[in-house]
């Protein structure tokens, strides 16, 4: 019975599941600032000629190791690499790295649940409420904070205890395509308002001048980010995936609706950023700030609202899903303790884990680390320096360590690929993925 209930029972179960893992505060709460940050449609365009050309072979890389194995990320790589245990250091890596990512990520989950409530109230959408300010004393409050991370916290710990398919599988098939149809409600009405051209021409113009190294780095790790690359989360999540399944089509299926929730995104955020004329760089705030103008210019704009953020707190959670599942999965496999009462304990430390980011904009608000507050510096060492390791040590092993025979016989199993489609894989994970993430690496710490 525990075999069936960590398997996903269905392609489509499992193409969600990726999904909604990578269709996350990723591709809606982080990609319209950072690409607001960095340059608007030149970001844009360079983040996704990076996610085709690195973010994909990776999604395939964790996905080959997984089901090839059909182990967690710690143990999966021991088995390919009996004689070098080190390698499994990867695993160890990516469960460090969820834990760390999870200690903001959580903070912003929390955030919107806090959003989704006072939304559900009908006290957002006020003529005499400012965004900003709204979303500062949000912020600012600490047990307003702490309580919305909290409930976060115990949402992830419910759905995960319940294990692969009574869990994480029934969620996502829920969740996501609803979250899809209201994303169309927002673009639509976004893009319809005054002055929204403006928005569109900054999303989609590229303007190169505004390109820096540190551009070129933030695209890079927004392309893992987004598509939950780098930590082995996927590694975890394809070793509970069937052999007849296609890799291709599942990990091409995943991309697509990935960059297309990231343009969406831009389409929805940008025009209203314009319009309202807010600042393009606000930060992580830019979200907050930009949904209640939106929504306010939308017949039953309050209601509208409170679906969607309800509907953003589930995509939040898909993700968060992903993060908690190779730890419990890991630690399960180690330690041989309940998975129910595994997932409570580390519900605990990650809430704990917590607490300095989620008091950033308070308490420890005068706290910086690196000229970075607690929250934006552990974002930046997550996104912009464990998550380009992880990828690049992946791709390293796949290519010089893997046996290439393995690699070939899962990448097309339950595929109608050729090997054509191998060699052209297997190039890029060799030379030219592991080029690309030292080029851009290394540039950016010449440049810092």
């Amino acid at each position: 019975m525990e075999k069936s209930k960590n398997q996903w029972s269905s392609k489509l179960g499992f193409v969600l599941a990726s999904a909604g893992a990578a269709i996350g505060l990723g591709a809606i709460w982080k990609m319209p600032y950072v690409a607001g940050q960095s340059g608007g449609g030149a970001f844009f365009l360079i983040f996704i000629l990076l996610t085709l050309l690195i973010g994909l072979p990776m999604l395939l890389a964790e996905y080959i190791i997984g089901r090839g194995t059909q182990k967690e990320a710690v143990t999966a790589y021991k088995i390919l690499a009996p004689n070098a245990p080190a390698w499994s250091w990867i695993g160890k890596m990516g469960i460090i790295g969820c834990f760390l990512l999870l200690s903001f990520y959580s903070v912003v989950g929390g955030w919107i649940f806090v959003y989704s409530g006072v939304s559900v109230a009908g006290n957002i959408i006020d003529p005499a409420v400012d965004p900003g300010a709204f979303f500062g004393e949000v912020t600012g409050t600490p047990w307003v904070v702490l309580i919305g991370l909290a409930l976060f916290t115990l949402a992830n710990v419910a759905v995960i205890a319940l294990g692969v398919q009574n869990g994480i599988e029934k969620a996502n098939k829920f969740m996501m395509p609803l979250l899809f149809i209201m994303f169309f409600i927002l673009v639509i009405r976004a893009v319809t308002l005054d002055g929204a051209m403006e928005g569109i021409k900054f999303f989609l113009y590229p303007d190169f001048s505004h390109i820096t190294g540190e551009s070129i780095l933030y695209a890079l790790g927004q392309s893992f980010f987004a598509l939950a690359v780098g930590f082995s989360c996927l590694v975890t999540y394809s070793s509970y995936l069937k052999k007849d399944v296609s890799l291709p089509n599942s990990a091409g299926s995943v991309v697509a609706l990935s960059l297309f929730v990231s343009f969406l995104a831009g389409l929805a955020i940008f025009p209203v950023v314009f319009a309202f004329d807010m600042e393009v760089a606000s930060g992580p705030p830019l979200l907050f700030m930009v949904l209640p103008a939106a929504f306010s210019q939308i017949p039953f704009g309050e209601v509208f609202l409170a679906m969607f953020l309800i509907l953003f707190l589930f995509a939040t959670l898909t993700s968060s899903f992903s993060m908690y599942e190779i730890i419990v999965a890991a630690v399960v496999e180690k330690w041989k303790i309940s998975r129910g009462k595994l997932t409570i304990i580390i519900g605990v430390l990650v809430f704990i884990a917590s607490i300095p980011s989620a008091l950033t904009y308070s308490t420890l608000a005068d706290v910086s680390i690196f000229g970075r507050n607690i929250f934006d510096a552990t974002d930046f060492i997550v996104s912009n320096v464990i998550l380009p390791l992880g990828n690049l040590l992946i791709a390293i092993f796949l290519g010089y360590v893997m046996d290439k025979q393995l690699v070939k016989q899962e990448l097309l199993q339950g595929s109608e690929m050729k090997e054509g489609y191998f060699n052209t894989f297997y190039t890029l994970m060799k030379y030219v993925v592991p080029l690309v993430i030292l080029i851009v690496l290394g540039y950016s710490i010449i440049q810092y």
